[in-house]
Parts: structure tokens; C-alpha cells; sequence
């Protein structure tokens, strides 16, 4: 897999806090991924792989969490927006379906995709090996970990025993970071880090702003976007870390993965993937080839 990283972690954050989307119903309207996916032709190779049942129902049904600025994200109306919503819309697209979303809270979607209720999941997967056990990735963009705390404050990531960090449930930085890091601290005879989860994003860039934090984890294209909008009160701090690649969760060992990885490979081929990309600043973790389980431990 070859992946590009042309920019340095903060100045990665820098071009993110010049394209980052408003959260929530603070924006009105989408992100024009409808748009994006309507001028898109389905492709026949992509179309051919798909299991019979799902090309019969016409429609591609997507669960995210949309609690994830700018990645996946609610608009005014409550419905799905952000880039990772716009790219899994395309690939719905060159599949030659509508795409069905539904929002869910994020342990909830692995479990539904092995149940089958669910085709695809696109909510900032990092793809790892623990997750594989259960479900296929399809690699769309190499992302890693970056620190945000407020400005001034001389956190550092890699001597933050004692400290109360927060992070949105169920992600790598609460299930496998910050346990890992608080355990070296307790090796090391030194006052754990206290791990303060929250549902969404947005709960845990508040519990920064208000004290109750003194640092969050996040992956780097959502810590950016907090950074860019709060920028009088926010910086990114340390260096970005554990990169990893992100992926839409299929069902294991499926003709879904292989339907999936055709569509998004065809996009990257055409260019609309990389336009995506730029779109929202993160072309520097794009990927030259739609990959399967590329993530290592």
C-alpha cells in the first residue's frame, strides 16, 4: 500500500482548520455529497461483484455515527453530512445504488453488519487487527492520532500520568491509546490518566473548553476541525501518531468487500476520490490503492 503524508502532523491541522465544516445544526444544508454522487455513472465491473440480494434492492444501507466533525456529521435536519459521508455516497453510487444511512451509536454498527442488517459501515473505522476478527475493512485514507488541550497549557502527550483526558466512546484512543498509556504510568509508579469518555465528538472538545478535561484524543482530521474552529482556544499539541488506515466495515469474507473496494478503486481511478479528499483539506493521507485489512496491530 502506498500511502502519501506530504504534510507535517501541525501543519496538517493548519490546512484542516481552513476547511473544516460546522458542526452539527450550526450548519444548514449539506455537504453537497448528493450532488457529488448524482454526477457519478455506476461501474459495471464494481456493479457485477455485488451479492444478488443487494442489487435487487437497489440500495446501499450505511450505518454511521454521525457524532465526528468534519467527518461524519449531522446538518439541521439531522441527516448524515461531512467528507466521509460524501465518499461513501460515491462509492454507493458506482455501485449503481441509493444509499440508505442510518444512524447509530458507534459499537452499534460492527454488530449489525455481521448480523446482516446493515451492507457497509462509514464512521471513521480505523482498521485494526482486533476489529478484522469481525468484520472486512476497505482502506480509503491513512489517519492517525493528534492531541488537542487549550492554548498555553504545556500538555504533553507522552508525560500525561495524572491527567484527565477525554475521548468519544468506542474509538481506538478509548479502547486501546489511552489504556496503554495509562498502564505504563502505573508500571512506572506514577498517578494514572483518568479517561473521560463521551458519545460524541463535540461532548468531548466541550469537556476541554470547560475545564472538566485536560487534553482530548482524537483522530488527526477531527481534532484539526476542532483546532480550526476554536482556534483562540484550542491548539494541537505533541506530534501526530500511530497512523493508521481508516476503512468502511463490510461483512467478513463477503462479495460486499469486494463490490465495495471495486467501487472505491474506480473512484480513485477517476478522480473523484482525491477531489473529496481535497475538499476537506485531507489529501495528504490519500491512498493510491483501495486495499482490504491493511491495518496492522
Amino acid at each position: 500500500m502506498k500511502i502519501r503524508y506530504a504534510l507535517p502532523a501541525l501543519a496538517a491541522v493548519a490546512a484542516l482548520a481552513l476547511t473544516g465544516c460546522v458542526n452539527n445544526a450550526e450548519k444548514e444544508g449539506t455537504s453537497g455529497g448528493t450532488e457529488t454522487a448524482a454526477t457519478i455513472k455506476a461501474d459495471d465491473a464494481a456493479v457485477a461483484l455485488l451479492p444478488a440480494d443487494v442489487k435487487d434492492a437497489g440500495a446501499l444501507s450505511i450505518g454511521t455515527d454521525a457524532e465526528y466533525p468534519p467527518n461524519e456529521y449531522k446538518d439541521a435536519n439531522g441527516e448524515p453530512v461531512g467528507w466521509g459521508v460524501d465518499l461513501a455516497e460515491a462509492v454507493a453510487a458506482k455501485l449503481g445504488l441509493e444509499p440508505k444511512w442510518e444512524i447509530l451509536g458507534f459499537d452499534s454498527i460492527i454488530p449489525r453488519i455481521q448480523e446482516g442488517v446493515l451492507n457497509m459501515g462509514s464512521s471513521s473505522f480505523t482498521d485494526n487487527v482486533e476489529r478484522q476478527k469481525s468484520v472486512d475493512f476497505v482502506n480509503f485514507l491513512n489517519a492517525g492520532s493528534q492531541w488537542a488541550a487549550p492554548i498555553g497549557s504545556d500538555i504533553d502527550p507522552d508525560d500525561a500520568c495524572g491527567l484527565t483526558i477525554a475521548v468519544q466512546t468506542g474509538t481506538v484512543q478509548h479502547t486501546d491509546e489511552l489504556p496503554a498509556k495509562t498502564a505504563a504510568c502505573e508500571a512506572a509508579g506514577k498517578e494514572a490518566i483518568e479517561i473521560l469518555p463521551f458519545d460524541g465528538q463535540p461532548e468531548v472538545t466541550n469537556a476541554v473548553i470547560n475545564g472538566k478535561a485536560d487534553a482530548f484524543s482524537a483522530d488527526l482530521p477531527v481534532t484539526g476541525d476542532a483546532v480550526g474552529k476554536l482556534s483562540d482556544q484550542l491548539e494541537a499539541v505533541g506530534e501526530m501518531f500511530d497512523a493508521a488506515p481508516y476503512g468502511f466495515a463490510t461483512q467478513k469474507g463477503s462479495d460486499m468487500t469486494k463490490a465495495v473496494q471495486a467501487a472505491l478503486q474506480s473512484l480513485i481511478d477517476d478522480g473523484t476520490y482525491l477531489e473529496i479528499l481535497k475538499g476537506a483539506g485531507i489529501e495528504s493521507g490519500a491512498l493510491d490503492e483501495a486495499t482490504i485489512n491493511a491495518g496492522a496491530n
